[in-house]
């Protein structure tokens, strides 16, 4: 059985109780007392805002970052740019090798994030004050060195046509471990994810697989050898699909196994993306890209 029949069996067998919170920010804080708290011990799948920002409103970010030569034009089907991957921010995943530089880059970003979003609500904001409703108690901001040096405060990826992500972790201290970073202090990785336009045209789109999995050193030789899919439909470990649409907001445990499906079509998936750490006794949440 191929890689795609295998995966669309075990997601069918999966009916599960394992759901999201959602869908929105007075749903979640009264079903939940401390939504970020139930979010690290993997409770859920995810906390997932519905038409949180305008549809229409990222349409004209989309525009203004094309005229800006930001991304380039989906209908330009002969540019010479062939990439799938396009960031408009900073990030510490791959730029985080080179200390200085990293921190120079995110200065860049911060002074580009002050007029990119002129005439329009602030996407960033409104990820961080959502972050901040979830988190009770805690002060919201974006992640520092010591000498208070500011990382990126979020990023744009633009996704074309073929990229994916296999499953995986997102985790400045157990994949990444940058020790010589102040993130690395936190207990738990979250990532926030607004869907600014899906590569779905119809409306609706994938935007992960999330598995209930949380990693350890046992699972890590599957996710090395790209058998997590076996490994998943053998043991009969639940997932979660999470379809979104154009201005919802979504933030999971990056600790969770999770995959993104390839992009078909000329349309690009664009998101706007945080990763943010967290530790209950820690009166700070850290976020960054």
């Amino acid at each position: 059985m191929n890689h795609a029949n295998l995966q669309s069996e075990y997601l069918m067998q999966n009916n599960t109780n394992w759901l999201p919170a959602e869908p929105d920010l007075n749903a979640i804080c009264e079903k939940y007392r401390d939504p970020i708290y139930s979010l690290s011990q993997a409770e859920m799948p995810a906390i997932i805002l519905r038409n949180a920002y305008s549809p229409a409103q990222c349409q004209g970010l989309i525009n203004r970052f094309s005229n800006m030569g930001l991304m380039r034009d989906e209908a330009d089907t002969n540019s010479a740019d062939k990439r799938t991957r396009i960031d408009i921010g900073t990030s510490l995943g791959n730029r985080g090798s080179e200390k200085t530089r990293f921190l120079a880059h995110a200065e860049a970003t911060h002074h580009l994030f002050q007029f990119l979003f002129d005439g329009y609500g602030n996407p960033v904001d409104l990820i961080y004050e959502s972050l901040a409703a979830l988190s009770p108690g805690k002060e919201v901001k974006v992640a520092r060195e010591p000498d208070g040096s500011l990382y990126g405060p979020a990023i744009f990826r633009v996704h074309y046509e073929t990229h994916s992500y296999k499953p995986h972790i997102d985790s400045v201290k157990y994949r990444e471990q940058r020790t010589d970073y102040a993130v690395y202090r936190f207990e738990h990785q979250f990532a926030g994810v607004l869907c600014v336009q899906n590569a779905d045209e119809t409306g609706k789109g994938t935007q992960a697989i999330l598995h209930r999995c949380l990693w350890s050193e046992d699972v890590q030789p599957h996710i090395a050898a790209e058998t997590f899919d076996s490994y998943a439909a053998e043991n009969g470990i639940e997932n979660c699909q999470v379809n979104l649409e154009q201005g919802d907001l979504y933030f999971f445990n990056t600790r969770c196994i999770h995959e993104v499906p390839p992009v078909q079509g000329t349309r690009a998936r664009i998101v706007l993306a945080v990763f943010i750490g967290y530790s209950p006794d820690d009166d700070e949440v850290f976020v960054w890209s």
